[in-house]
């Protein structure tokens, strides 16, 4: 079992599966819900990982944390996933140490997106962690790695235009679902020359009107990935003819009341399908949620699945008429701002690279809490014996004797820079008694 206050950086682990060797239906036999996080969270001791998160999205799985190697953390992901060990170790990357945390800084940055500079992962890795604090397995070190990699992803989305243009599969979607509708073609001067979207009409105050106006759209599931998609199917298609269904009725009726769409029960669904147009999906079911029954014979639709796993089923995919669509499908979209985002690459790694160093430099210095705590009780000690002081250096108080504690504060903060610029412990001990006494 490890310490969370004695951790060392080279036990700090990542393995996960991700877009570049596996496609949706693999990656969804690996991904993880609520449900599955809170089973592995509580069995993790039992795997002696007592610090770790699991990052699970719709184009990788992930596991972060203190391990003593890496089959422990795939085990701990097996317990809950549809996947097993074997099927993993095929498919699976591993690091350690630096390359961990540099991995999960270029994650959180969006430069290891399906989607380069994709934004949504900051959200996930939020929400990832949240749940992992709440059970008890966030501890100082990764505390402040998270708080550093959140830090370097704001920066990078401050400082360059790395994500900038169709940045999300959300986004995606929105063009996707223009292109094949055929609404009408943009002009030059509807779109934002940098991010490619659509601007507001000076006229009218509004985006200019668009023929998915005209489609029914239903959209099942109104978690991050959902909302997201509904506001832009919204500001950028439009359109408000879009009917939000969730197995939590409130959280559907709840958005819709804010962007004046409707909503209904889960229950309603294959009725709402019924006469839909377009279709999307963004749940955590492990199982189908759309079947054969719900599309065939019902005309044409577009249905497009972020789901990991897919969320319909796969009969349902080939039925004439439909036209199914997911996450890899979208991230294969022409997109006119990919150059421009690829040459801000040198400098989101020049503002990560800057963050990694500066979160090595508190690690480094962590190591050495312990003898900084001698040396500052050994100062408080000398403090107060009159046989090491001048009797003039010793000032009284009421009940005795006082420390001196912002002087030997200093004292020890000039320790701490010391040992690490020279790295030179024993004579640094020896100078910072003499520096309280001299």
């Amino acid at each position: 079992m490890y310490s969370k206050d004695r951790q060392n950086i080279h036990d700090f682990r990542v393995l996960g599966v991700n877009y570049k060797k596996t496609d949706a239906s693999v990656r969804g036999v690996f991904a993880i819900n609520e449900g599955q996080y809170a089973q592995i969270l509580s069995v993790a001791h039992e795997y002696g990982v007592n610090e770790f998160f699991i990052l699970s999205t719709c184009n990788r799985t992930e596991i972060y944390g203190f391990a003593p190697n890496a089959a422990s953390l795939s085990g701990l992901l097996c317990t809950a996933s549809l996947g097993d060990e074997a099927t993993l170790s095929g498919i699976a990357y591993t690091k350690s140490g630096q390359k961990a945390i540099e991995h999960l800084f270029h994650v959180a940055a969006g430069l290891d997106s399906q989607i380069l500079g994709d934004y949504e992962i900051l959200g996930q890795i939020k929400n990832a962690v949240k749940h992992a604090k709440g059970s008890g397995f966030i501890g100082p070190f990764m505390e402040r790695l998270v708080n550093s990699v959140l830090q370097s992803s704001k920066a990078v989305k401050t400082h360059t235009a790395l994500s900038s243009g169709t940045v999300s599969v959300s986004f995606a979607a929105v063009q996707y679902i223009r292109e094949y509708v055929e609404g009408p073609t943009l002009t030059p001067e509807m779109k934002c020359p940098s991010t490619g979207h659509l601007l507001t009409d000076p006229a009218t105050g509004s985006i200019p009107a668009s023929a998915v106006a005209d489609k029914k759209i239903v959209l099942v599931g109104t978690g991050k990935i959902g909302r997201n998609t509904c506001r832009n199917l919204v500001d950028y298609l439009n359109t408000n003819n879009i009917t939000l269904i969730n197995r939590t009725e409130k959280t559907a009726a709840d958005l819709a009341s804010e962007l004046d769409l409707k909503s209904a029960p889960m229950e309603q669904l294959e009725n709402e399908l019924d006469d839909a147009d377009i279709v999307l999906l963004s749940t955590t079911a492990t199982d189908p949620v759309i079947l054969k029954k719900h599309l065939e014979g019902k005309g044409d639709k577009l249905v497009i699945d972020f789901s990991i796993p897919c969320n319909v089923d796969p009969a349902a995919r080939i039925l004439p008429g439909i036209t199914f669509v997911d996450v890899d499908t979208l991230s294969k979209i022409k997109d006119e701002t990919l150059h421009l985002r690829k040459a801000e690459v040198p400098k989101a790694v020049a503002i990560i690279n800057e963050l990694i160093s500066e979160f090595t430099d508190w690690y480094d210095m962590r190591k050495h809490v312990p003898v900084l705590k001698e040396v500052k009780s050994k100062l408080k000690t000398i403090n107060i014996d009159p046989q090491l002081l001048n009797e003039q250096d010793a000032f009284c108080t009421e009940g005795g004797v006082a420390i001196d504690e912002e002087k030997i504060q200093k004292v020890i903060n000039s320790l701490a820079t010391k040992i690490r610029q020279n790295n030179t412990l024993g004579c640094n001990y020896i100078q910072a008694i003499n520096d309280y006494i001299a």
